[in-house]
């Protein structure tokens, strides 16, 4: 695919993941999203095929870079469990914060109570990442580092929950925490820091065995 091409899809892609986050799928449509995006529709559909199939490429244009990154992580071999969920949760920081929309749009989907093709879909993209991630935890109870009882599914709440209520009950999180959190300048230089330095010493805490020798 000619870089034109590639220019023009991700310029869909990006329109398209404004629209979904302000709308939701329901509420959005191809034809406002190939309005807002200057192209028309014989394009959308020739590219992604239906308002699924762009919603899922929007996800998976986000998600498999983190993906990439995360399988990089966990297949290393030089440093240790801990180290390796502390570069994670470096990333994931930097993620969360950096892709406040996608986070919206995402998790929008996902708080829907009832079973869709398209939630089953996300979960399933999503869930490539908690397992490499319960792969590394995995790692470092074999190798002692970790505690034996660890809860995975909790350490999974943990990290992604607090993500999500910050982001998802902006005006409840900004009293709470005490600068706008959806201010990009505060998210930036307060939200972005104290996520990861909580995150870190909370999970180190949780996970690391005592007896562990090589902290």
């Amino acid at each position: 695919m000619d870089k034109e091409k590639i220019d023009k899809k991700d310029h869909i892609l990006d329109v398209a993941e404004k629209v979904f986050s302000e709308h939701g799928f329901d509420g959005a449509s191809t034809r406002m999203i190939s309005g807002e995006a200057n192209v028309n529709m014989a394009m959308l559909n020739y590219y992604f095929g239906s308002k699924e199939g762009l919603f899922i490429a929007v996800v998976e244009r986000k998600i498999t870079s983190f993906q990439d990154i995360l399988i990089s992580l966990g297949g290393s071999t030089d440093i240790s469990p801990w180290d390796k969920i502390e570069k994670y949760i470096e990333i994931y920081g930097d993620k969360v914060v950096n892709n406040n929309c996608f986070q919206k749009l995402l998790y929008r989907e996902l708080g829907i109570t009832r079973r869709t093709e398209l939630s089953d879909k996300l979960r399933s993209i999503l869930m490539v990442n908690v397992g490499e991630l319960t792969k590394i935890l995995d790692e470092g109870v074999k190798q002692g580092q970790f505690n034996a009882d660890i809860d995975v599914a909790m350490v999974m709440a943990t990290l992604y929950g607090t993500k999500n209520y910050i982001i998802n009950t902006p005006l409840m999180a900004s009293t709470m925490l005490g600068f706008d959190v959806q201010d990009d300048k505060m998210m930036e230089e307060k939200l972005k820091p104290r996520i990861k330095t909580y995150m870190k010493r909370l999970l180190k805490a949780y996970l690391m065995n005592d007896n562990d020798n090589t902290k």
